[in-house]
């Protein structure tokens, strides 16, 4: 863990991914470990839930949710070094939009983390709901500027 990031500011991190019925559900599974550090990646366990969409069609909703605090900061690690410049300034600029209380909401391109990469979409995205323990958004702020989330 690095010490860029303060000392266990996260309680928890919950994440949840649609799997459609034209997608394979371990194909979705992989880009969601994809967007993880091995250390989280490698233990993570996802529940599923199946669900009718509003055609019939199936839907499996997967989650997950981490909570060893120690490790949970090279999450945003992670995220800090494989987004791109475009999307940290954008993100930047829209940050008030991603924040909630204690919460920042983050959304990532299924398929572009499938390949490996990471990248901001609210296109049927990979959600991260990271959650702060006793931050004020200026703090989170802060936390994801020396995470390398934002610029």
């Amino acid at each position: 863990m690095s010490s860029r990031v303060s000392k266990f500011p996260i309680a928890y991190i919950e994440i949840r991914v649609f799997s459609h019925a034209t997608e394979d559900i371990e194909k979705v599974q992989t880009a969601t470990r994809n967007t993880l550090p091995e250390i989280l990646a490698t233990e993570i366990a996802f529940s599923k839930t199946n669900l009718n969409g509003h055609h019939g069609n199936p839907i499996t909703i997967v989650e997950a949710k981490l909570e060893d605090r120690k490790v949970l900061p090279s999450a945003l690690e992670k995220i800090g070094a494989n987004l791109s410049p475009l999307d940290k300034t954008a993100l930047n600029e829209e940050l008030n939009t991603h924040l909630e209380k204690r919460t920042l909401f983050l959304r990532f391109d299924k398929q572009s983390a499938y390949l490996g990469t990471l990248k901001l979409s609210s296109n049927d995205p990979i959600h991260f709901k990271v959650h702060f323990k006793n931050k004020t958004p200026e703090e989170i702020e802060d936390i994801c500027r020396k995470a390398g989330i934002l610029p």
